[in-house]
C-alpha cells in the first residue's frame, strides 16, 4: 500500500487501480472524492484525484524523494533574464555576478523524502472574517459605517479599513470582513482541532517545484511573455494570470509575490512570497518573482502576529502509512 503512495509507483497505476486508492483515501479522511484529473504543466504531470470537504477542494499529491534548493543553473538565464540582472547590477554598481547574487537569496541544496498529502489547491486567507452589516462589531464603529455607505455609492470595487474591516462589490451584492489578530501558534492549534496542518518548508518547495532543478518550475529564466500580477499590460486584462493556474500537482501556488504562505517550522515561517518588498523597492520583474521560486530561502519572521494582508495559508493532510 505505502509505494502506492509515492511518485514513481503512483504513476505507473492503471486507471482502475488509482480509483480505487483514492476511494480509500476518501473514505479513510471522510472527503468526497470528485474524480481523477491529470494535471501536466512545465515539463511535469501527475494524474491524480480531486478530493472536496466543506468548501475545500484537495487534490492527492504522491510521495518521493527529491533534491531542493539551489546552487547553479541547470541551463542557465534566458537573453531577457540576463539583460535584466545585468543593467540591475550595474545600476547598484555591484562587483558581484548575476549567480553570486541569485545564490544568497536560496536555500542549500539537499535530499528530502516527502510523504504522501491531500492538498489545499486554493490559498486561503488569514484574520479576516465574513460578517453580515448588523455584525455588533461593526455597528460599535459609526465611522466605518460611514465609510461603507460612501463606498456602496462609488465606483470602487472594494474598499480596506487597514486591518479593522473590509467591503466588496459582488454580483450578488456586498460582503464585508472584520479583521481579527492572530499569531502563529493560534494558527498551528486551530488547524490540528481540524484534523489539517500546514506543508513544512521541504513540502512547500515539492508542492511549488516538484523537485524540479531550475530556478523556476518552467526553467531558470523569467518569460516575459507571462501574464503576472504587478506587471498587467492592458491587452491582458482579461486573461488568467499564468502563474495562477494549476501547476502539475494541481495547486495554485506562488503566483504572488505580494502573498506569503505561512508554512509548518519552529517559529513563524512564510514561503512563495516577501510581501512585494522587491517589487516595491523598484528591483523589476525578475527578481521581483525571485522570492517565488521552489529552491528560494524561507523567511522566519521574528514576530508572531500573522499579517492578513500579506499572509496566507494552505490546509494539507498528512497521510499516515500503513
Amino acid at each position: 500500500m505505502n509505494e502506492k503512495l509515492f511518485r514513481t509507483r503512483f504513476n505507473q497505476m492503471e486507471t482502475t487501480e488509482k480509483q480505487a486508492l483514492m476511494e480509500s483515501l476518501a473514505a479513510r479522511y471522510d472527503m468526497n472524492f470528485l474524480g481523477l484529473h491529470t494535471f501536466e504543466r512545465w515539463g511535469q504531470s501527475c494524474t491524480t484525484g480531486i478530493f472536496q470537504k466543506d468548501s475545500r477542494e484537495f487534490v492527492f499529491v504522491p510521495g518521493d524523494t527529491v533534491t531542493l534548493g539551489w546552487e547553479q543553473f541547470a541551463v542557465g538565464l534566458n537573453q531577457d533574464s540576463q539583460e535584466e540582472l545585468d543593467y540591475l547590477l550595474q545600476e547598484w554598481e555591484m562587483e558581484c555576478d548575476s549567480d553570486e547574487m541569485i545564490q544568497e537569496s536560496m536555500a542549500s541544496v539537499r535530499q528530502a523524502t516527502i510523504g504522501p498529502m491531500l492538498v489545499g489547491r486554493e490559498l486561503e486567507e488569514l484574520c479576516w472574517e465574513p460578517v453580515k452589516m448588523d455584525d455588533p462589531r461593526l455597528t460599535a464603529h459609526p465611522d466605518w459605517l460611514k465609510k461603507f455607505r460612501d463606498f456602496v455609492w462609488s465606483d470602487l470595487d472594494s474598499l480596506t479599513l487597514h486591518q479593522s474591516a473590509r467591503i466588496e462589490r459582488t454580483e450578488r451584492g456586498f460582503q464585508i470582513w472584520v479583521y481579527n489578530q492572530m499569531d502563529y501558534d493560534s494558527l498551528l492549534e486551530q488547524m490540528e482541532k481540524q484534523g489539517l496542518s500546514l506543508p513544512t518548508t521541504d513540502e512547500w518547495a515539492y508542492l511549488c517545484g516538484g523537485g524540479c532543478r531550475t530556478l523556476f518550475p518552467w526553467g531558470d529564466g523569467l518569460d516575459y511573455s507571462m501574464h503576472l500580477h504587478h506587471f498587467e499590460s492592458p491587452e491582458d486584462e482579461d486573461k488568467p494570470f499564468d502563474m495562477e493556474e494549476p501547476n502539475f500537482f494541481g495547486l495554485s501556488i506562488a503566483y504572488d509575490p505580494y502573498m506569503r504562505e505561512v508554512v509548518k517550522a519552529d517559529a513563524f515561517t512564510t514561503c512563495g512570497g516577501d510581501g512585494g518588498r522587491n517589487i516595491c523597492g523598484g528591483l523589476g520583474m525578475f527578481l521581483g518573482f525571485l522570492p517565488c521560486s521552489p529552491h528560494c530561502k524561507p523567511e522566519v519572521h521574528e514576530e508572531h502576529r500573522l499579517n492578513g494582508d500579506y499572509d496566507l495559508y494552505r490546509p494539507v493532510v498528512h497521510i499516515e502509512m500503513e
